[in-house]
């Protein structure tokens, strides 16, 4: 499971928790969200200006 973060607030969207508020449930894919999401805490950046995050190990 991956992390992607918003450039513009910071905003983390982590596939193993999903966001329920925006009706997506734990284990939701990034792939799986629609073309046209958008940051759900800032609104101003698309989905493709995410950055996917590296955790090191």
């Amino acid at each position: 499971m991956s992390k992607y973060k918003c450039p513009g607030c910071g905003y983390t969207y982590d596939e193993r928790e999903g966001n329920r508020k925006e009706g997506y449930p734990p284990n939701t894919l990034w792939s799986a969200l629609p073309k046209d999401w958008i940051c759900p805490d800032c609104a101003v950046r698309e989905k493709a200006d995410f950055i996917e995050v590296f955790e090191k190990s």
